[in-house]
């Protein structure tokens, strides 16, 4: 698989409203298995598969000259061309210089746990103060990514805390991308849920953009494939902690999948559907209790773990329930002793 020399881009850039020039990038296949064309696409430019199948539904991808669907399967000899309308200069990204909590960096990567409130990558609304910024502050140079996601291999919502991982080189990066896809990155969430999960059990719901709220999502049959599978840790009064795993990654997974199941997050402004007024009877001055101590979803990535792409090491990193939550957990259990645990999820069982 070959790709010729690229126009040379700033380093660290974002590009600005498509512009006039074209920017066309081929590739030949020369492996002898076939592959479909989304995970090909995605895994030649560490996208996400779900990228890559706009690009090609939008008509920016040929095979041999030809339209064609996501589905195609590539043989040896095809040549795949990509045609992207390129700005004519980049939006460069402003350094914004505040702590980050980096648990592990080498030469290819950084692992960070991401406080609340954080977005991860520059977007409208959002160009100065998020993770990518801070991390451009720290003179970190990044994988090149997807447009305007530099180094960022995968995403944890705005108001959802805890572990990533971040690319240093499109190498690493193409590899962690797939990784990701073949399941080979192992990550666990942490979560309170209204009601109780009385088993463990998978969630298999397609997930799509809500048809009538274009910044919700939906469980759609028409929608992607999305996969999570749900461990019940500890249950509490009017609510369970949960250890989510996930198989796939579609946005908002997690919530709209304990949405649909009838185990809303505690404290999710778009998905709780009622939240504490869901319980009733004895139940409500507990629930509304917990529903006062969350500043905000309950959601925390508790465990991240996966092979160095470069090295093939097992590395396996660990995140403690936030402060910030603590006092939704200690309500949920009725137990203000678990304020004053440091590890409150270790103690629990989260990790076992």
């Amino acid at each position: 698989m070959s790709e010729p020399p690229r126009r040379p881009t700033p380093p660290n850039s974002l590009p600005e409203p498509p512009g006039s020039v074209a920017d066309v990038r081929t590739f030949s296949v020369l492996t002898a298995s076939t592959e479909r064309l989304d995970r090909f696409l995605a895994d030649q430019l560490a996208l996400s598969r779900t990228v890559a199948a706009r690009l090609i539904a939008a008509g920016a991808v040929t095979v041999n000259a030809e339209s064609t669907r996501a589905s195609r399967l590539l043989e040896r000899g095809d040549v795949v061309t990509l045609t992207l309308p390129t700005a004519a200069a980049p939006r460069e990204i402003t350094p914004w210089a505040v702590p980050l909590v980096v648990v592990h960096e080498d030469d290819d990567l950084l692992v960070l746990d991401k406080p609340a409130g954080m977005v991860v990558h520059p977007a409208p609304g959002h160009w100065d103060t998020t993770l990518v910024n801070a991390l451009v502050a720290r003179g970190i140079r990044l994988s090149s990514g997807e447009r305007g996601r530099p180094g960022i291999v995968h995403r944890l919502d705005r108001d959802t805390s805890g572990l990533l991982v971040v690319a240093k080189h499109d190498e690493v990066h193409r590899r962690l991308a797939r990784a990701l896809g073949l399941r080979r990155i192992e990550r666990h969430y942490a979560a309170l849920a209204w009601g109780h999960v009385p088993e463990p059990r998978t969630i298999d719901a397609a997930i799509g953009r809500h048809p009538r709220d274009r910044k919700r999502m939906a469980v759609l049959a028409t929608g992607r494939a999305a996969r999570s599978h749900v461990d019940p840790i500890a249950r509490f009064g009017v609510c369970d902690l949960l250890r989510v795993r996930l198989a796939t990654g579609r946005t908002h997974q997690i919530r709209v999948h304990l949405a649909h199941v009838g185990h809303p997050v505690v404290g999710d402004p778009v998905y709780e559907a009622g939240g504490s007024r869901r319980m009733t009877g004895a139940d409500q001055p507990a629930a509304r209790a917990l529903a006062a101590a969350a500043p905000r979803q309950a959601l925390h990535a508790a465990r991240l773990a996966f092979a160095h792409p470069r090295t093939r090491e097992w590395l396996e990193f660990r995140s403690e329930w936030p402060a910030d939550l603590q006092p939704a957990l200690a309500a949920a259990a009725g137990d203000e002793a678990l304020l004053a645990r440091p590890s409150p999820l270790d103690y629990l069982g989260f990790f076992k």
